[in-house]
């Protein structure tokens, strides 16, 4: 691992897998990411494995620390109970203890959400802002993560809050995935999601919500037409958040 990097952070997603050392100095890749495909069958001991092979690929001394976002709540020191996008053999399962046994050293876990979310804090969208941010990835389902004052406030599911009027579990009706499914246009679906972020609004009186998945890459066509309060703006780490998150939290928990 290059001088330029402070600390190692892996993306662990349903279809790929990636790492890459960090520069926490600046916020970004130290070297270019590596990217090996999720295995088709996704257990613990074959996910564990291609950890330890980027680990081996970018020379990451023992010292340094690795951080892997994860997509499941994690709690420290409990297994797992739920898993939707790898094999169902992770439940019931440490994770932070498969992966320290399977790179033969200790590594920190967070929830891939709450990865993205700090990334952003600290080095994106809302550097420098106080009080409470709430990110969120559109894609698939709604994921969330509270930061405040810089703080993790980790494992929230607030895709899930039920929206009023019964519109009900807000990602099964403001999810990227709905609008693909509805061929739906993006000043429509703004509609919905003013609806799912008024709700947040309401809840949670943030300073700043930030807007991330794939589709913030086209956040002109729709941010623009949610009709909020609070300010709302787009990711600006995008597919690179996940690592550079991980990388940061695992850093500040080895200093803890």
């Amino acid at each position: 691992m290059i001088d330029t990097a402070q600390a190692f952070g892996v993306d662990i997603g349903g279809s790929g897998i990636k790492a890459a050392p960090v520069n926490l100095e600046k916020g970004e890749f130290a070297e270019p990411r590596l990217k090996i495909a999720t295995p088709a069958n996704s257990t613990p001991k074959a996910v564990g494995d291609i950890v330890r092979q980027q680990l081996e690929h970018f020379e990451v001394p023992e010292d340094a620390p690795v951080g892997i976002a994860f997509p499941a709540p994690i709690k420290p020191g409990e297994k797992l109970h739920f898993m939707a996008n790898l094999d169902k053999s992770w439940i019931g399962v440490d994770v932070t203890e498969v992966f320290s046994e399977a790179c033969g050293r200790p590594v920190t876990v967070v929830n891939d959400a709450d990865a993205a979310g700090l990334a952003e804090q600290q080095f994106g969208a809302a550097k420098g802002q106080d009080g409470l941010v709430i990110a969120t990835t559109l894609g698939t389902g709604i994921g969330t993560a509270l930061i405040y004052n810089g703080v993790l406030i980790p494992n929230t599911e607030l895709g899930h809050i039920e929206l009023p009027k019964g519109k009900g579990d807000a990602e099964k009706y403001a999810a990227s995935s709905v609008r693909e499914k509805l061929d739906m246009g993006y000043k429509k679906w703004a509609k919905r999601l003013t609806k799912y972020y008024g709700q947040m609004e309401m809840l949670f009186n943030p300073q700043l919500f930030v807007v991330g998945g794939g589709v913030s890459r086209v956040s002109e066509k729709f941010i623009p037409y949610i009709e909020i309060e609070t300010p709302i703006v787009a990711a600006t780490l995008h597919n690179e958040a996940g690592i550079i998150g991980a990388a940061y939290y695992a850093s500040v928990q080895k200093q803890a």
